[in-house]
């Protein structure tokens, strides 16, 4: 067996030198570095503007209607809202907007994403069908990488049915992605229709926008979520003497135009659902919405086939109070002018993983450092850099390389997580037991090292 898994990272290993040694996938594969990255820490001051926004008159007369709401709650309307949601109606990304994301700093991160879903189709036996997915696509950098590296390929996948499905809420995003991916724009389709955008992506490739995962057609896919599931609405508890209370927002008995966090006076029916018996920490963030969506990745991947690969800032289990806001690549108070900033929230992979027991294998979470060097990121940073006739490309590539791999920048703080179906690993697991062998990795690509030829 340690012969056949060899193999197969040799032979994942010879698809990455030929991407790598390949000199047309990325002429320029260093995006110019932003200043500052969502996940850093750079010590800046807090925004303290107290501007009355038409979001912050929603949510009082909200609460004046209904009483103290949920984090949650106050999440969705903030970045969701139909008329005032802050995801809604702007491009919040790179330079000019609130946070950058490592596909808009470097190509690399794109490619050896699209190398990791070659891996596994090759591991799945190259299905001739398959759907490649991403949840909340950005501006569509990543997923115009990933094709890159499939035309790339398309000797070896020219023969598949390959169709490119968004889920994408807002608007302005999913306009620009679709500039990005076919350049041009692409109207909506009528109103009652579960895909509201589609066309054909530049390289040939059929592409549709959903609002929701749900609405992607059942079958073979290849799943990528980059900085989604932080996003989505957290309850916040915490413990007291009087058990787990849930943190609300309300209004500041102080000053009427301002929002602030109180306990719920007495445990809630949340509180009861999402704490764990057990639990020592003082403080918990639940993400109900992102336990639906992994199970719903679980139950597609467990009937269909595929898999899943998430890569976000997070933890497995240990953090407390991670909830933050940024506005201009600076920290803002999460109470402050909302609608005006991001609201997001580390990851709890502890608990996604929970939500896909039973139903899918899972690995990680591991570094993002971990990952990108298991991926080759420093061969093919020499070679881009050795083939460069340009310092100032030169320079973009190591910083680059440097804001994705630093520990003290994106390397540590953000993570990958990756779902398989159970016959994907049980094979191998069965195979090192009986070979007493424990020092044998598994064969996927980033959650082990994988061997160049």
């Amino acid at each position: 067996m340690v012969g056949v898994v060899c193999g197969m990272e040799r032979c994942v290993g010879r698809v990455l030198r030929r991407i790598f040694l390949y000199p047309g996938i990325a002429a320029f594969a260093a995006r110019q570095t932003m200043r500052r990255c969502r996940c850093s820490s750079s010590g800046e001051d807090k925004e303290e503007s107290n501007q009355v926004t038409s979001m912050l008159k929603h949510l009082i007369f909200k609460v004046k209607s209904t009483g103290p709401i949920t984090v949650a709650e106050y999440m969705r309307e903030v970045l969701t809202n139909p008329v005032k949601g802050y995801y809604l109606h702007r491009d919040m990304l790179g330079e000019e907007g609130d946070f950058v994301t490592s596909p808009e700093i470097s190509q690399i991160f794109g490619e050896l994403l699209g190398i990791w879903i070659v891996s596994e189709w090759m591991a799945a036996g190259k299905p001739e069908v398959f759907q490649l997915v991403e949840l909340g696509p950005g501006r569509g950098s990543l997923m115009d990488d990933i094709l890159r590296v499939f035309h790339q390929f398309r000797s070896m996948m020219g023969k598949c049915d390959i169709s490119v499905h968004l889920v994408e809420v807002s608007p302005k995003l999913s306009e620009l992605q679709a500039i990005k991916l076919t350049g041009k724009k692409i109207p909506s389709e009528p109103d009652g229709s579960p895909v509201y955008k589609k066309g054909t992506t530049v390289t040939g490739l059929p592409v549709f926008w959903y609002y929701h995962l749900q609405d992607i057609p059942q079958g073979k896919c290849f799943y990528l979520a980059h900085e989604f599931f932080d996003a989505l609405p957290i309850h916040k508890f915490q413990k007291t003497k009087h058990g787990w209370m849930e943190i609300l927002v309300d209004i500041d008995t102080e000053v009427p135009d301002k929002l602030r966090f109180v306990l719920a006076p007495t445990t809630t029916l949340s509180a009861k659902a999402f704490i764990q018996s057990g639990e020592t920490r003082d403080h918990v963030e639940v993400s109900p919405a992102a336990g639906v969506i992994i199970q719903e990745l679980a139950r597609r991947i467990e009937n269909s086939g595929g898999a899943a690969l998430i890569t976000d800032y997070g933890h497995d289990g240990q953090k407390t109070d991670t909830l933050r806001g940024f506005c201009g690549h600076k920290l803002h108070d999460v109470l402050i002018a909302p609608g005006t900033a991001d609201l997001t929230a580390d990851v709890d992979f502890s608990f996604l993983r929970r939500m896909s027991e039973g139903k899918v294998a899972s690995l990680g979470p591991i570094t993002q450092q971990e990952f990108l060097k298991n991926m080759g990121i420093d061969i093919r940073l020499k070679i881009l850099v050795d083939n460069s006739k340009d310092p100032a490309t030169c320079q973009q590539l190591l910083s680059s390389y440097d804001m994705l791999t630093n520990p003290g920048k994106m390397g540590l703080r953000f993570k990958f997580f990756a779902m398989l179906p159970h016959i994907r690993l049980s094979a191998i697991d069965q195979e090192i037991t009986s070979k007493k062998s424990k020092s044998l990795q598994l064969p996927v690509a980033g959650f082990s090292k994988i061997v160049f030829q």
